[in-house]
């Protein structure tokens, strides 16, 4: 599988708190273990608020960036988030 392309792309652009996060959790719930997730998110709380998310959900952040005002973060579903 290639690493740079993720199983699901979910794009927040344009949303403020609390949805790109209420939408992360929908996405990653619809996932299957060990799956890949791409974010891109405009809203500044996205680069402290999702990384919270996933930490507290189990998830692992694999990459993040920034660029031109857009965060974005590829992760991988664990079997032991719920």
């Amino acid at each position: 599988m290639d690493e740079n392309k993720p199983d699901v792309i979910l794009d927040v652009k344009g949303l403020s708190c609390p949805m790109p996060v209420l939408r992360t959790k929908k996405a990653i719930d619809a996932m299957s273990s060990g799956q890949t997730l791409r974010i891109i998110a405009t809203d500044p709380a996205a680069k402290s608020d999702i990384p919270a998310l996933l930490n507290r959900l189990g998830h692992e952040i694999m990459s993040t960036g920034e660029s031109d005002g857009t965060v974005s973060f590829l992760i991988r579903k664990n079997d032991r988030g719920q």
